[in-house]
Formats: C-alpha cells, structure tokens, sequence
C-alpha cells in the first residue's frame, strides 16, 4: 500500500508562504465579510509563527530570511478591516 505524506499547499511567494504561516499560527484570520488578513494581535500566535518560520522555512530560505519575513508582513497588516465601518469607532 502506498503510503504518502501530506503535502503543503503550493506557495507562490515568501509573503505567500508567511501569510499561510501566520494563519496557521493564528496571529492573523480573515474579516469574513471582506476578505482582509486582520492581526489578531495574539503575542502567543506571533511566537508559534516565527517558531515555526525559524523550524521550517521554504527550501532555499534561510531561517532568519523566514522570520524576517513573517516580521515583515504582521507590520504591514492592520488590527482591523479597512472596508467595515464600524471597526475601529
């Protein structure tokens, strides 16, 4: 019987990959409405992410380029949806 193991969905880009890494984590989750990565502000969920960016990075990144990257997209992400109105009042 052949046996497989589960294979990642295929990312495109690093800030792809970190994206998916930081959902995975639960540092950041999706306005159901609109569609925008919102950060959850989660400081454990942050810690899991980079773990798991600095333990597992994408073939040909270095694990520092991996948290780098993560860092890079948690500050180019906001705490709330830009498209709902009631955020943030």
């Amino acid at each position: 019987m052949l046996m497989t193991k589960q294979r990642r969905p295929a990312i495109r880009t690093l800030r792809g990959w970190a994206i998916h890494v930081l959902q995975e984590a639960g540092a950041i989750c999706e306005c159901e409405e609109h569609g925008w990565a919102k950060d959850r502000a989660d400081p454990h969920a942050r810690h899991r992410a980079v773990e798991l960016a600095r333990q597992d990075p994408p073939d040909g990144i270095s694990a520092d380029q991996a948290v780098a990257e993560i860092n890079d997209v948690l500050d180019s992400i906001g705490d709330t949806c830009p498209e709902c109105p009631d955020e943030g009042l």
